[in-house]
């Protein structure tokens, strides 16, 4: 690995910190203080987060597309803008149209700024070769809410939400922005490519449809397990604390398991390493399910485990199996489902769990061995033989 790559992988490790930081992770954090301030239930935040989800879903294919053509550098730089410019409004909100009209700014801004395009960004710089790369900017990334979360709560606490959005938004004006500018390389030909650009026909085949079910399954067990872990660990019998310290958990699981990924599992092609994340979140269940609350810091270990490995699988596996051609575009369509299930599993778990507490993860682990299972239907074929 050469210098110009490692700085690459750090930047965009940091300018993804700093976009997981700033939106996914917002919610979190500072919704009750918004609603309080805004005067409505704290279910008026989620449901424009989750219309967030919907918009990022729905332009991933095109912003895949134009990363094609053109690279990332300009693409994850605007992402900077926009979303400083829906977190700028997200601070001045005080009414309901302007909540929704801020996150669905932001909805444009992830889709244009989170994993999806800085995976299409270094796939079109480094092609085939760009799994190492896709796996170090996760490793940074990897502590993004670690590092959001605290943050967050230090800047409601001192200086209220909606200077923290301000705060939020400047940090993407004066670091991530002369970050993805200054450091990715930009793509000799763009306005050529831009101006002779026919869109791709890219058949949506079986090994498609089964790729983006084994993410839409797997996604909707991350989006769950993160809006409703501590709830669920209790609903099995672990005590607060418990609960808590598992959460606390995930994140360190997941950046070991992307070093694991790195060190040991980068020699083997991207279906093993994938198929072995769809196992871990039900052996988790199973130990939860047998030893009961106590074993709640296992079940985040393994669960953890699991997702740190897919978040690079969702790079890596499209790119192994069709190749560097039109990836971007190919990513967004493969992700667009997975977005859609992500935004819609919180409410979902939140009912599932009010009618069957622990006893969700059953449906959890179902979802995660159907994942599973959809992998054992795909073969390692070569991008010349599937393009």
């Amino acid at each position: 690995m050469n210098r110009s790559q490692i700085s690459i992988i750090i930047a965009l490790g940091t300018t993804q910190t700093l976009a997981w930081a700033s939106s996914y992770y917002l919610p979190a954090i500072l919704a009750d203080s918004i609603a309080r301030d805004l005067g409505v239930s704290s279910n008026w935040i989620f449901a424009a987060f989750s219309a967030s989800q919907v918009i990022s879903a729905v332009l991933a294919p095109r912003i895949g597309r134009q990363i094609d053509l053109v690279g990332g550098r300009s693409v994850l730089s605007m992402s900077n803008l926009l979303l400083a410019a829906g977190l700028v409004l997200l601070g001045f909100t005080t009414s309901i149209p302007m909540l929704v009209m801020a996150w669905l700014l932001l909805g444009v801004g992830m889709s244009a700024g989170l994993y999806d395009a800085a995976f299409a960004a270094l796939g079109r710089i480094y092609g085939d070769a760009a799994r190492r790369s896709i796996t170090g900017i996760t490793l940074i990334a990897g502590f993004a809410s670690t590092v959001g979360w605290p943050l967050s709560a230090l800047g409601l606490e001192t200086i209220g939400w909606r200077n923290t959005c301000f705060a939020w938004a400047a940090a993407h004006i004066l670091l991530g922005l002369p970050l993805n500018l200054l450091v990715l390389p930009a793509v000799k030909g763009a306005k050529a490519a831009v101006a002779a650009a026919v869109k791709p026909h890219i058949p949506i085949d079986r090994t498609m449809i089964i790729l983006a079910f084994v993410f839409a399954a797997a996604w909707t067990v991350t989006g769950a397990m993160a809006a409703h872990l501590p709830r669920l660990m209790e609903a099995a019998g672990a005590t607060t604390t418990q609960a808590v310290f598992a959460g606390a958990l995930i994140g360190p699981a997941q950046v070991a398991a992307r070093i694991f990924e790195a060190s040991f599992l980068s020699r083997y092609h991207p279906l093993v390493s994938t198929r072995l994340a769809c196992i871990t979140h039900p052996i988790g269940a199973a130990i939860l399910g047998l030893a009961g609350g106590g074993a709640a810091s296992l079940f985040a270990v393994f669960h953890g485990s699991g997702n740190g490995i897919l978040t690079i699988a969702r790079g890596t596996l499209p790119l192994a199996i069709f190749g560097p051609e039109n990836y971007g575009y190919r990513l967004g369509i493969i992700g667009a489902p997975a977005r859609m299930a992500q935004a819609a599993a919180p409410l979902l778990f939140g009912l599932l769990i009010d009618a069957m507490g622990a006893r969700v993860l059953i449906v959890s682990s179902a979802l995660s061995l159907s994942a599973l299972l959809a992998l054992f239907l795909l073969r390692k074929q070569a991008a010349q033989s599937t393009s």
